[in-house]
Parts: structure tokens; C-alpha cells; sequence
């Protein structure tokens, strides 16, 4: 390589034009990117056993069971990463969540949370996931048939489906109870959305009046329509972080932490946020976002909501075979 080049996977929205141009400018550093997705990101790195990337960017439960199995990625070196710019709970939560043989493979950097986007008219009714099974609002609501719901209907019901992760009956019987739940539920769901401007089109009509979706469909609903908001549901919103990763083979690693340390200075991260709709692990870069979406998030989210995020782990094998079949008896129950 003549000049210097970062070689980085990540998804779309997460290195805008205009900040991969800093960097560039700044550092003298060539930014090649590709866009890709959790599945995507994990086979072409399993393809060429961790090269091909300098930088990857995996979500925070999509490491640890990789890492044991194709040994794709190398432990991150806390020490030349720039903390202090870091909020510490997600630190913890990614370093716990990443961690193998006593070293963690990851580093926060985008998050977000599914919980409840809800029409003011009834804001009352539906505070948690399993309101939306309430007959008020019956007909009118919405959910996804994916492993989410079945997460935040377990912890709805006075469950924690994460804790029983590593005991198989314990983990079948939560599912069995949230299935039945679910099938109930099933006369009074409007549709199962299947994508997000789908969902998007349901609550901007009011044919759908309260949903489980992401926290970003709801920002962008509540910039056009005040009556509309993302609410953190009683029992904890449930959170991704998707992270920074260094592949096993990176021919520059250096240029991989120049590059997080860039972009989690706050004004820097809030253009990512400005750009994908997600907020990061940066400290105080909501100060620096563009005012409707940090004021949307700051209503979603107090300090103790954040605290009662739900954040995903790692899933053991097996576990989503387990979910899949349990998403199929309810799609087929009439």
C-alpha cells in the first residue's frame, strides 16, 4: 500500500461523507468502506479467517459466539482507546458482553433500543409490551414476529429471558408462556409489520395507534407528527450497541483506533447521529445533535430509563432455532 488506507465494514450512516473527509484531511489516512450487516460482516470475515478489514463493526451480541467459533477478530487495547469520551455504563455492558478468556473483543459505539411508539391518545393505555395486547386498543396495534418481541413481552410478563440464556427448561418455559401470550394476542394485532416503512405508513395513517419498533422510527415520527413518541416501556427498553471490532488479520490497526478515537469526540459522533437517526456511546454528543432529535431523545429517555435498558447479551448456540420455531406456531395459530 502506497498510501495509507482504513479498510472498514460498517453500516450505512455510520461513516457520513463529510467525517470520513475530516479524518482524511486530519490524518492523511485513505477511508475505504464497506457497507454491510451483522450476517454479511460475519461471513466475509469467516470467508478470509479475520482479513480483508481493518475495522469492523459487529453488534455487541454478535461477537463472543463468532469469535470462539472462527476466531475472526483480536482483543481490543482498552489503553489506546480514548474512555473519557465514553458514557461508562455502555463501556461496561459491551466489555461484559465481548468478553472471552478474559479479554474484550469490542468497543461501544452506535446504539439503540426497541420499546413502544404510541399515539398520544393513548399514551395511558400502553406503557408496556403486553399492553399491546389491551382491548382499547384492540385492532390498532402492531409488532414485529421477531426474537425482540418475544424478549420484551418475557420481560413485560415479570420475566428475564437474558438471565436464563444458559438453562435450556428455564429459557423453553419463559418461551412457552410468551407464545401462548402472543397467540391470544394474535385477534387483536392489526398486521405484523414486516419492514420499517411499513410501520412507518400504519402510525403516520392512525390505522395503527401504539407499536414495538425501534426508537429512531419513532423520533423521525414524532419530528413530523408531535402527537406521536417513542416511550422507554416500563420494563426496560431493550438495547443493541452495535460496536467497533478489529479483524484478526488488519493490516492497520493504528488507523483502526485513530479512527474510533475521531469519531467519538461529540461533535464528531453527533453527525452520525445527525446522519443515522442513532445516538452513541460518545459522552455529551447529544448536546451537539440537531435540536428535534435531541429533544425527542431526551423525552424518551431519562437517566433512569437509560439505566433499565435491557441490554442484549450474547446468544448461545441453539437459542434462536428454539425462538424461530416458537415465532412459527404463532404466525400459523388462528
Amino acid at each position: 500500500m502506497n498510501a495509507e488506507e482504513l479498510r472498514l465494514i460498517t453500516w450505512g450512516g455510520y461513516a457520513p461523507d463529510d467525517v470520513v473527509a475530516q479524518f482524511e484531511e486530519e490524518t492523511g489516512i485513505d477511508v475505504k468502506i464497506t457497507l454491510s450487516n451483522n450476517e454479511d460482516m460475519i461471513s466475509k470475515l469467516r470467508a478470509t479467517g479475520g482479513a480483508g478489514f481493518d475495522l469492523a463493526q459487529p453488534s455487541q451480541d454478535r461477537i463472543v459466539g463468532v469469535q470462539r467459533q472462527f476466531n475472526i477478530y483480536k482483543p481490543i487495547d482498552y489503553g489506546q482507546i480514548k474512555t473519557d469520551q465514553l458514557q461508562p455504563s455502555m463501556v461496561k455492558a459491551t466489555q461484559a458482553a465481548t468478553a472471552l478468556n478474559g479479554q474484550s473483543y469490542g468497543v461501544p459505539s452506535v446504539w439503540g433500543t426497541s420499546g413502544l411508539i404510541v399515539h398520544e391518545s393513548v399514551a395511558d393505555t400502553v406503557t408496556d409490551y403486553t399492553d399491546l395486547c389491551a382491548t382499547e386498543v384492540a385492532g390498532k396495534v402492531s409488532y414485529r414476529l421477531k426474537r425482540p418481541t418475544l424478549m420484551g413481552f418475557a420481560f413485560a410478563m415479570g420475566m428475564d429471558p437474558f438471565a436464563a440464556y444458559d438453562d435450556r427448561d428455564e429459557y423453553q418455559s419463559i418461551m412457552a408462556k410468551v407464545e401462548d401470550t402472543l397467540i391470544d394476542c394474535k385477534a387483536k394485532v392489526k398486521t405484523y409489520w414486516t419492514g420499517g416503512d411499513q410501520l412507518l405508513s400504519l402510525l403516520r395513517t392512525g390505522e395503527v395507534v401504539a407499536a414495538m419498533a425501534w426508537d429512531a422510527g419513532g423520533w423521525k415520527l414524532s419530528a413530523e407528527n408531535p402527537d406521536i413518541r417513542f416511550v422507554a416501556p416500563a420494563s426496560g427498553a431493550l438495547g443493541w450497541i452495535d460496536t467497533f471490532a478489529i479483524p484478526r488479520r488488519s493490516e492497520n490497526e493504528a488507523a483502526a483506533y485513530k479512527w474510533i478515537n475521531f469519531v467519538m469526540q461529540p461533535e464528531i459522533a453527533a453527525r452520525i447521529t445527525n446522519a443515522s437517526g442513532n445516538f452513541t456511546a460518545s459522552k455529551g454528543a447529544d448536546e451537539f445533535v440537531k435540536a428535534d432529535l435531541r429533544d425527542a431523545y431526551r423525552a424518551s429517555f431519562d437517566e433512569q430509563a437509560i439505566n433499565n435498558i435491557k441490554w442484549y447479551p450474547p446468544v448461545p448456540p441453539g437459542l434462536e432455532s428454539l425462538e424461530g420455531q416458537v415465532l412459527d406456531r404463532v404466525q400459523a395459530a388462528n
